[in-house]
């Protein structure tokens, strides 16, 4: 996928000059012995560049805050009157009950967010999975008040590539390389290879929560600046949160997946006879199939789920990254810590081939969300519609048995839309340093929305 560039930018301290023809998107065509000054810009896989140290523990300041938030009390029942941010190198620094006060805070328990949860991240950086080694090095940012009770944080992480984001920015990376820049490492505030929506700075609720927000965001910006890395990305954050950051600074992005809705179904028969008759005949044939093939769809949840269970899961995910030439972030470990710590949060969806598993699908049951995760099957044989069946249709029918609003699938897929998934609009922030270079990125998402 070859990119090239469109707007004008001005020279640029970080970058050097630009070429006069420098934009992000197609080239536009030449006169007439005119030599081309447009540098091809691919999107492959560049060295991964080395983490720039940030430090430990490192102090982001203390800030003041202003009435009237500041005359009521706080978490402690304190009255604040400063909040200090810092950031630390393992989420593990952090009790999981305060972290997790912070995120079902700002979400609320009806729509709770398992992959924002103390265990969901700690077990991605325990299994060694979202660690520096790997390119992901934590660095997450907290803010306490006065009594030292916290009140925000934000799971950060410093980058060395690109990949496990879903949110695609390798063409800026290599345009910031072609013109002598240094686009790694940059800052990422996400779920490590999770591409699901939801609030990336989390605050407590209290009364001066809005302060605490942009005193956050502040801090975020000044830590990019002080490190001279090139950029600082927020991806799927909420709709909300996506707006705010507009307004402070940050580009906007958005993207697309598809989800189902559950408009009060009985059963899944009962959501069939919402879908158009060829839809229906279709997705019948095809639940058929796994019948027709002597297998058998089992739902697991929390202690049924046994080490074999992620033993098992956990090789037919590498089937699945090793035949997509995909990269299998996930250690084996990470399933076991996972499903040990979030109990009954974890739905997996197996298919039995006279008693043997042959297949599995991952998901996480939130406040109002049954999130579709991981898929993968036995690599000795192609069972026809099980992807389908496992993925799509059992999380149908389990989110109509648990009365849960939505099922997301995960990213990509327009094949959805023939499942009774539907299009949704994803959201992701930037900010970028350099103003040369965020002119033209700027110029180049608003294509990219309108396309």
């Amino acid at each position: 996928m070859a990119v090239a560039a469109m707007s004008y930018c001005r020279p640029s301290p970080f970058l050097g000059k630009y070429p006069p023809h420098f934009h992000l998107g197609k080239s536009q065509p030449l006169k007439a012995g005119q030599a081309s000054r447009i540098s091809a810009l691919f999107w492959g896989a560049r060295k991964s560049a080395e983490p720039q140290e940030i430090e430990i523990s490192l102090s982001l300041g203390d800030f003041t805050l202003t009435a009237p938030g500041s005359q009521k009390e706080g978490i402690s029942g304190v009255k604040p009157k400063k909040i200090s941010v810092s950031v630390i190198s393992s989420i593990s620094e952090v009790s999981s009950t305060e972290w997790d006060a912070c995120a079902i805070d700002v979400t609320g328990p009806e729509n709770f967010n398992p992959f924002l949860t103390h265990a969901f991240l700690s077990s991605l950086e325990e299994s060694a999975s979202a660690v520096k080694e790997t390119g992901w090095t934590p660095r997450h940012v907290i803010a306490k008040d006065e009594s030292e009770s916290i009140v925000g944080v934000v799971p950060l992480y410093l980058k060395s590539h690109s990949y496990g984001e879903f949110v695609f920015d390798h063409s800026w990376a290599d345009a910031y390389y072609s013109f002598g820049g240094r686009y790694y490492p940059k800052l990422q505030s996400c779920v490590p290879f999770t591409p699901v929506t939801g609030p990336r700075i989390l605050i407590r609720n209290t009364s001066f929560k809005d302060q605490v927000f942009d005193i956050i965001v502040s801090a975020l910006k000044e830590l990019t600046a002080k490190y001279r890395l090139s950029s600082l990305h927020i991806t799927f954050p909420s709709e909300t949160e996506w707006n705010k950051l507009s307004e402070r600074g940050f580009l906007q992005r958005t993207g697309m997946q598809y989800h189902w809705k559950n408009h009060n179904y009985k059963n899944f028969d009962e959501f069939l006879m919402d879908m158009k008759q060829s839809k229906r005949k279709n997705i019948r044939q095809e639940r058929k199939k796994i019948v027709q093939q002597n297998l058998t769809m089992k739902r697991l949840r929390g202690n049924e789920i046994k080490a074999r269970h992620w033993d098992l899961f956990y090789d037919f995910y590498r089937n699945t990254t090793d035949n997509k030439w995909g990269t299998p972030y996930l250690t084996r470990e990470f399933f076991h810590q996972m499903g040990e710590k979030m109990g009954d949060q974890v739905l997996l969806v197996v298919a039995e081939e006279e008693d043997e598993l042959v297949a599995g699908a991952l998901n996480l049951i939130g406040g109002d969300t049954l999130f579709g995760r991981l898929w993968g099957c036995h690599p000795r044989a192609y069972y026809p519609s099980l992807h389908f069946e496992a993925c799509y249709y059992q999380a149908i029918e389990a989110a109509i048995e648990l009365n849960l609003n939505t099922v997301e699938a995960g990213a990509q897929g327009e094949h959805k839309i023939q499942r009774g998934y539907l299009p949704v609009t994803t959201y992701s922030c930037h900010y970028l340093m350099d103003e040369g270079f965020r002119k033209a990125i700027e110029n180049f998402v608003g294509r990219e929305s309108t396309q």
